[in-house]
């Protein structure tokens, strides 16, 4: 039994998070569906620990092959009340194949925003030991504009609302990268100078601003990370597997 990790480009892989888990005593099985395509999904949810959709330079309502078929099983994972972890795109893909609806942003949100955890994010269990107040990595120009029927908004920025939900009881979305290190965080800045302009920010800029942020922002994303591998995953089916 393993958790399947869809990867949606070389950029980053699961990161931090995937340390924890395989810490944890977790198998990560990594599928990366940008080279794959739609023969890198699983033909069902059978031996499926859990689901984690990575973030990507694609965007919801684009033409890849995977991405009809990912959503499909993201469904699926939910209603099998499967723990589902969306990350940035992946995050973005749980929200509309839950029924929510995602669209471009008026101007990209790139670096460490603060994101605020409201009065849902304060007593959340995933969220616990985090501050309500923290420097998150982002580097996203689509963002969920709706969110599904009965999610709950955890926490956001002044430019982005929904950066972070849970639906149901084992469903999460993060729009910010809490897997993301500082080499991630440095190849991530380096890829797209167009992106960044239409941000307002340089490669540059990015990374001194996480430089600035960074012991704050890893130290919640290990907490996140370990959050995660403690309560989200049911302990009778990691002794099973």
């Amino acid at each position: 039994m393993a958790i399947i990790v869809f990867q949606h480009s070389e950029r980053g892989g699961p990161g931090r998070l995937g340390a924890t888990l395989r810490d944890h005593g977790f198998k990560l099985d990594i599928r990366r569906l940008d080279l794959l395509g739609a023969k890198g999904l699983p033909v069902d949810l059978d031996n499926v620990h859990g689901i984690i959709s990575l973030g990507g330079p694609q965007n919801v309502g684009e033409s890849h092959a995977w991405m009809s078929g990912e959503m499909e099983l993201l469904r699926k994972a939910h209603a099998k009340q499967l723990p589902l972890i969306g990350i940035c795109l992946g995050a973005q893909m749980i929200a509309t194949a839950l029924g929510g609806e995602v669209g471009p942003m008026q101007k990209p949100e790139v670096g460490m925003p603060v994101v605020s955890l409201n009065a849902a994010g304060q007593i959340e269990t995933m969220m616990g030991g985090i501050p309500w107040n923290c420097p998150q990595f982002s580097t996203h120009g689509y963002e969920v504009k709706k969110l599904p029927t009965g999610a709950q908004v955890l926490g956001g920025s002044s430019m982005c609302p929904i950066q972070a939900f849970r639906v149901g009881i084992r469903t999460y979305g993060f729009q910010y990268h809490p897997e993301a290190d500082m080499e991630m965080i440095r190849t991530y800045a380096a890829a797209d100078a167009k992106f960044h302009e239409r941000a307002g920010v340089t490669a540059e800029q990015v990374v001194a601003d996480a430089e600035k942020h960074y012991e704050m922002f890893a130290r919640a994303a290990d907490r996140l990370a370990v959050n995660l591998a403690t309560y989200l995953f049911p302990l009778s089916r990691k002794l099973t597997a």
